[in-house]
């Protein structure tokens, strides 16, 4: 599967076949260098790969040569990891890294736009999920459409910002992997720091009280506006839990929805 390019770009494998739901990877070494070549079989990963090329190593892995599904990309090479540093006492460490990789994300950029995913679209699935019986989902859709009707500071968004997805590249820094390539509200790519499902140990009252206004000053932007985009993404997580058949998964999501809920008014 990888000879192909392996002889195309001169590349020698540097570690094991990484096998995942939409992609085939293998560390490699080119020019000298570690990278990542990635086949990528599902066309949401192949039109993530646009704006990785788009953003061109400004606060993501940099993508050094494409062919189709083909790609050779910057591996990371650092050790740490944000996950297991904001479970281990490093939460708000954590949390600043993450924020200033985002607001790298979010710079502007000279070049015009890829392809991306309206920010609506991205939300299909809380709308549907609106008209079940759950009357948390219809909570969080009525805050999600009102954010949605009236979005501020458009930018390119990542989509899927969260610990596990920010990884150190040894002297480059850290930077993000795997965008979703969306395009909407600057503030929407924080959400996902709070909702994260890995997170269960700190989605607390007490993490929202503390974490939440420390990132929306961080960012400048404004708190119960930061909040609610927490609340909108936790009940599009669930639902897509819900949609994938993963049932306690979607409700660990509509009960962290619910906590966030109870502080909008607080």
């Amino acid at each position: 599967m990888f000879e192909t390019s392996i002889a195309l770009w001169a590349l020698i494998p540097d570690g094991e076949p990484i096998v995942t739901r939409s992609s085939h990877l293998l560390p490699v070494l080119w020019e000298g260098h570690p990278a990542m070549l990635k086949i990528a079989h599902d066309p949401a990963e192949q039109a993530a790969c646009e704006v990785l090329q788009w953003w061109a190593g400004q606060g993501a892995a940099r993508v050094y040569r494409r062919q189709g599904a083909h790609i050779l990309m910057e591996r990371a090479v650092g050790s740490p990891s944000l996950l297991h540093m904001a479970l281990d006492g490093e939460d708000r460490k954590a949390t600043e890294i993450i924020c200033g990789v985002a607001a790298r994300l979010h710079e502007p950029h000279p070049h015009p736009r890829p392809p991306l995913i309206p920010l609506r679209a991205w939300f299909a699935s809380l709308e549907r999920a609106s008209q079940s019986q759950e009357e948390l989902y219809a909570r969080c859709w009525r805050i999600a459409e009102a954010l949605l009707s009236e979005q501020q500071e458009i930018t390119v968004l990542h989509g899927d910002i969260h610990q596990q997805n920010i990884l150190e590249f040894g002297e480059a820094g850290w930077k993000a992997i795997d965008p979703r390539g969306l395009v909407g509200e600057r503030a929407y790519d924080y959400a996902n720091i709070f909702a994260n499902p890995d997170l269960a140990d700190v989605a607390s009252v007490e993490r929202l009280q503390t974490e939440l206004p420390f990132v929306a000053e961080l960012l400048a932007v404004e708190s119960k506006r930061l909040l609610c985009w927490v609340i909108a993404h936790a009940g599009l997580s669930a639902a897509w839990f819900a949609e994938d058949g993963f049932p306690i998964e979607a409700e660990r999501q509509l009960r962290f929805a619910a906590l966030a809920l109870s502080q909008v008014d607080r």
